[in-house]
């Protein structure tokens, strides 16, 4: 009788001129973000989906996990920006993944872990292209954290503002 439903899909491999480290960071990676496959459907979802689903720290312990490709990466010799941009993969992912349902549905398409391992390798065929966009994308990711920061603070003194003349 024939097997039907979803293939179990194998680790992705790096080239076989990739770093011992990354052999082993793509498999952490595949594990947390896609090694189970959900019955029934062609979706899978990893041990960072999984944990997920414990309300409150479920997602602050996946990206605790997440934290290690990054350390890794660094080992690696990935620059400061291209860490950024990872950070920022699995900030999103953390953050997003606090809200209730819809957090839980997105945690399995963002897949940060994979986009990280991805980025990196990217960098190690083209470190020069890659550290450039990865500048480009964390200059841009400051200065919305400094506009964001700057209209929170002037939110808050209008707020103040016109609350104390509402109380005289």
């Amino acid at each position: 009788m024939a097997r039907t439903g979803t293939p179990t899909a194998p680790a992705p491999s790096p080239p076989h001129s990739a770093p011992r480290g990354l052999v082993r960071l793509r498999r952490v990676g595949y594990l947390l973000d896609s090694a189970l496959p959900i019955p029934g459907t062609r979706f899978r979802i990893g041990l960072d989906g999984l944990i997920g689903l414990i309300p409150g720290i479920g997602d602050l312990a996946g990206g605790m996990l997440a934290l290690y490709i990054l350390v890794e990466s660094a080992r690696l010799g990935a620059p400061g920006s291209l860490l950024a941009r990872m950070g920022w993969n699995v900030a999103v992912d953390t953050l997003v993944g606090e809200i209730p349902i819809l957090g839980d549905v997105f945690d399995i398409g963002w897949r940060a872990n994979l986009r990280n391992l991805d980025l990196l390798e990217e960098h190690l065929r083209r470190p020069a292209e890659v550290r450039r966009s990865s500048r480009w994308l964390a200059l841009l990711a400051g200065l919305a954290a400094v506009l964001m920061t700057v209209g929170a603070i002037a939110l808050a003194l209008t707020l103040f503002h016109l609350l104390s003349g509402l109380i005289r």
